[in-house]
């Protein structure tokens, strides 16, 4: 595989954090589009309170590089998500993730772990999404 087969996806407002983390939003690499963990936190760092308002952040996070890469929600085939706290937050959450994905259901796993790398995240969801050149794609 050569460089012209992988393409690195930067949302612009996410440009400084990502520099500093040393890792790329997402890469389109034959066919797919492979976002990275996205925490609930704010573009200003801070961290919301509760599941709710941290999966609405990270949701928006996965939107927006999702466009950035001229692909939405419904592109999404494969979702795992990262809960501290898993058994009492998981309702919750769901809740939120319904209003993102109302209709589409991508394969998903779901992880309960002790901690996750940012002070504070209740929750990291990462996905993988057919990309905007894909025969199966709907988006593009």
């Amino acid at each position: 595989m050569n460089d012209a087969e992988i393409r690195i996806i930067h949302p612009a407002d996410a440009a400084e954090y990502f520099r500093e983390w040393k890792f790329s939003p997402a890469v389109e690499c034959r066919g797919l589009v492979f976002v990275s963990g996205c925490t609930g936190s704010r573009a200003d760092g801070s961290m919301p309170e509760g599941v709710g308002a941290q999966a609405r952040e990270a949701f928006y996070k996965i939107g927006a590089t999702l466009r950035a890469s001229g692909i939405g929600f419904e592109d999404i085939v494969e979702m795992t998500t990262y809960h501290v706290g898993l058994g009492e937050r998981l309702d919750e959450f769901r809740a939120i993730k319904d209003q993102f994905l109302p209709s589409h259901y991508p394969a998903w796993t779901a992880i309960g772990v002790a901690e996750l790398a940012a002070a504070g995240a209740l929750l990291e969801i990462r996905v993988v999404a057919r990309g905007p050149d894909s025969e199966a794609g709907t988006s593009g």
